[in-house]
């Protein structure tokens, strides 16, 4: 296993792989590694011969300072946890200068709306940091294939259409959500949550299960009521949004429509902790 702090190193790295003709995997995270994070990476082992892992916390894609102070900084812990998978691997830690130079700040995109869904109406200037970071990164690894969780479904989808209208020869690979025991979606976040609340916050998968289960004889307008007053009901978790979207533009449904495919997405606080999950309807 490899560390590289700086671009032009890694570059020269994976440039000579590419001449032997291996493939490139490439897996961007903000560090904080859990399972669902190595997942990821064994899948891209499984369909590359090298992966990339890239560790670095990303100060643009923060709409709340308070969360980027609290997000966890555990680069060695992380390099031990993949060191520990035994996979061939190399990790891309860069500071912000590495990536963005002197200057920290966003480039403004057009995700032809997909931004103003859902997490885009929460969090604003979000997808623009997401952006920024993953076409910086791209441009540097220039992987054949990038992996990404579905637990960020509207973030995959983004980065999707990036690929697109950026022309960036990179295959989007999006990777089934790993799961706590619970059913709770893995996240870094989870790592701050009580353990009675991180039991009680399970509640957000097994309300999105019936969901699925509902969305075959109910209208979208009921199952919307009836996840409301579930939340309500439920003491420590506040629900932030609720929506049935289509899978491909992410726009909240009224109707199903023939031909259509759906997921439904919940975003929701444990205290001040939040949480995201979400479902395919149709499978």
């Amino acid at each position: 296993m490899q560390i590289f702090r700086e671009k032009a190193a890694l570059q020269s790295t994976v440039s000579a792989l590419k001449k032997e003709g291996k493939t490139i995997g490439f897996v961007p995270t903000m560090g904080a590694l859990h399972e669902g994070h190595l997942s990821l990476v064994k899948q891209a082992a499984k369909a590359c011969d090298t992966v990339v892992i890239s560790i670095f916390i990303n100060p643009t894609q923060f709409d709340n300072p308070q969360d980027l102070i609290n997000y966890p900084r555990t680069l060695e812990s992380d390099i031990l946890l993949l060191k520990d998978l035994n996979l061939n691997l190399i990790i891309f830690a860069p500071n912000a200068t590495e990536l963005y130079g002197e200057k920290v700040e966003a480039e403004a995109f057009i995700f032809d709306g997909l931004e103003h869904e859902m997490e885009g109406k929460f969090r604003s200037g979000h997808f623009n940091g997401v952006g920024t970071v993953v076409k910086k990164l791209f441009e540097i690894v220039q992987p054949h294939k990038a992996f990404f969780g579905e637990k960020d479904f509207q973030q995959l989808q983004i980065i999707r259409k990036l690929t697109e209208k950026a022309n960036l020869p990179v295959e989007i690979i999006g990777c089934p959500i790993d799961r706590e025991e619970n059913g709770l979606a893995r996240s870094s976040r989870n790592e701050r949550l009580s353990p009675e609340i991180r039991r009680e916050a399970s509640f957000i998968y097994l309300t999105l299960k019936k969901v699925k289960e509902k969305f075959g004889t109910e209208s979208a307008k009921y199952i919307n009521e009836w996840v409301t007053s579930q939340f309500a009901e439920h003491p420590t978790l506040k629900l932030e949004y609720f929506e049935i979207a289509d899978t491909n533009s992410l726009k909240t449904t009224s109707e199903k429509e023939t031909g259509a495919t759906y997921r439904a997405f919940i975003a929701a606080y444990a205290g001040d902790v939040r949480l995201i999950d979400n479902i395919a309807l149709d499978n």
